[in-house]
């Protein structure tokens, strides 16, 4: 369900950026970038589901340093009951040496109560290569290592250090439609097994000069997740993107 779904969805973006590449523009160049999310979906009658995914990202670039915010929601109900609920928010700075080479630190704070964790804080640092850096086509490479305190449902506290390995693979296809994905690895210090991986996949096809249509996929596996919960949690959205 979820492959014919996404399917159905990359045909539909690119069928979109066939016909609206034509009319979108390049935004002024600018310091800042600010870009929302919007995606809600609900049914009723046989089958009864709502579903609301909400997502922004801001950007600031002064010198070599450039300083960004994320922030994103998801909420589902099936039946009338509460199915899915998720959020994450994070800040991040990079320092760049040279054109490909650079540095980052970040923090973040994530809740996902279906996958059993009340919080997690993470705070980390590390490197940052462009493989591949052109005006269609970017391929950055990050290593580095976090401090992550985390509690679950029980109020369970389990503090570690982790290491991240990811890549960031953005394609253009016009001036404004653009194929993403970022792969992560975090494997765990203090206990081996415990590896996460998070994926995710996103096609956006511009409407007008600064509102697009956007899919993405996002997968987030854990080898060792808490007792009682899965390992993958998968989650396919689609909505409105908003650049200011």
């Amino acid at each position: 369900m979820h492959q014919r779904s996404m399917q159905a969805a990359l045909l539909a973006l690119l069928s979109l950026t066939g016909l609206q590449g034509a009319i979108a523009q390049d935004a002024p160049k600018r310091p800042w970038t600010l870009q929302t999310d919007f995606g809600f979906v609900n049914t009723a009658g046989n089958t009864s589901t709502t579903t609301l995914n909400a997502g922004q990202a801001a950007s600031y670039k002064t010198g070599p340093w450039t300083f960004g915010q994320t922030f994103g929601a998801l909420y589902g109900k099936t039946g009338g009951t509460k199915s899915a609920e998720s959020y994450a928010a994070g800040v991040r700075g990079d320092y760049a040496f040279a054109p490909r080479i650079g540095m980052y630190v970040l923090g973040g704070w994530t809740r996902n109560e279906f996958a059993g964790i009340s919080r997690r804080f993470e705070e980390g640092t590390g490197l940052s290569f462009k493989a591949i850096a052109t005006e269609r086509s970017t391929l950055t490479f990050e290593v580095g290592v976090a401090a992550n305190q985390q509690r679950d449902l029980a109020g369970v506290d389990n503090n570690f250090g982790s290491g991240r390995g990811a890549f960031l693979l953005k394609q253009m296809f016009s001036t404004a439609a653009y194929f993403q994905q970022m792969v992560e690895v975090l494997p765990n210090f203090k206990t081996s097994k415990d590896v996460r991986v998070n994926s995710e996949t996103a096609l956006v096809a511009p409407l007008s000069q600064r509102v697009a249509f956007k899919a993405g996929y996002v997968v987030r596996f854990d080898n060792l997740p808490e007792p009682g919960f899965k390992k993958t949690d998968r989650y396919l959205t689609s909505g409105l993107q908003v650049v200011f």
